[in-house]
């Protein structure tokens, strides 16, 4: 039992080396002359297999990477970029020496056939059919970028790869004047962070600073009985300030004197006026006490406690 499990082991053993070998192409049949040539030759296949089963046209696939986002022309569906496909390349034609490639694909989310060329006037690729590429624009602004100050005119020349190599020479000239600024800029960078300690000690001191900052104005911000922590001053501050004009103590007193005498009896002698002048200065002071507490973030009163100081007083 246990001789035919080996031998049933070692078939299986020499099947899957003899399938290795083959699938490399290193396998070599009996009835193979050295002679006859390359194995391809001899089996009658191209090296590449099913990749140049259409060579004769001058037809090779590849895989192809979608180089920008583009809408299919069959589904409207976006395909995004670097989507990689199987793509039939071939030779369209020729920009001087350079060769203009097709490729000839179908989208997998409808089967519909697109077709892109090279441009290498422009340096990028062209949908021919079956495509749409997709408009992307960007605000400077949102994408927080700075934008070169180069006129359209110039913009539109950059594209041309021979205009480009035509003023490469001014752009080495001109590489070779700030190199000075940009080797005394990079000495500076590297002296600023080559002390890893200073940078931390500093970094951890001006951390307590803040902290210190903050507790004092935390402090100064509950002695004058706010909840909320104040911003530092400000010259704007000091000025809108000095424009607010409060009214002084005594005119508030004169306002509220003269509007107890207007509530009172105009008859000598009467207790009630008395009475209410004594009520209605009892009643400013639990006005004040009240806002007083609220302010240094004391509970408001319940409903018996205030019902207990209108029977006090």
């Amino acid at each position: 039992m246990s001789a035919t499990l080996f031998e049933f082991v070692d078939s299986i053993a020499c099947r899957s080396s003899l399938a290795a070998a083959r699938a490399d192409n290193f396998y070599y049949p009996p009835e193979w002359d050295p002679k006859q040539g390359s194995l391809n030759k001899f089996h009658g296949q191209h090296a590449l297999r099913e990749r140049a089963k259409k060579i004769d046209q001058g037809i090779l696939v590849i895989r192809f990477e979608m180089p920008y986002n583009i809408w299919c022309g069959g589904c409207d569906s976006m395909i995004a970029k670097g989507v990689r496909f199987n793509a039939e390349k071939k030779q369209v034609g020729n920009y001087y020496s350079t060769k203009i490639w097709s490729f000839t694909m179908k989208s997998a989310c409808c089967k519909h056939e697109i077709v892109i060329q090279t441009d290498p006037k422009n340096c990028e690729y062209v949908i021919i059919s079956g495509a749409q590429k997709k408009v992307e624009e960007y605000d400077v602004e949102d994408a927080e970028t700075l934008e070169l100050p180069v006129d359209e005119g110039e913009r539109s020349k950059l594209s041309d790869p021979f205009y480009r190599l035509e003023h490469q020479d001014g752009d080495l000239k001109k590489k070779k004047e700030v190199a000075p600024v940009l080797v005394r800029l990079q000495q500076v960078s590297d002296a600023r962070h080559s002390d890893d300690y200073a940078l931390n000690k500093a970094l951890r001191a001006r951390l307590r600073s803040q902290k210190k900052r903050v507790a004092e104005e935390e402090a100064a911000a509950r002695k004058m009985g706010l909840g909320i922590r104040l911003l530092p001053a400000s010259e704007e501050d000091a000025t809108a300030a000095a424009v607010v004009n409060f009214a002084p103590k005594h005119e508030r007193n004169r306002a509220e004197k003269r509007a107890l005498i207007k509530t009172a009896s105009i008859f000598p002698g009467s207790s009630t006026s008395t009475r209410r002048m004594e009520l209605e200065a009892k009643r400013r002071k639990i006005k004040a006490a009240k806002a007083s507490n609220l302010l240094v973030g004391g509970f408001k009163p319940s409903s018996l406690a205030r019902t207990s100081l209108v029977r006090q007083v």
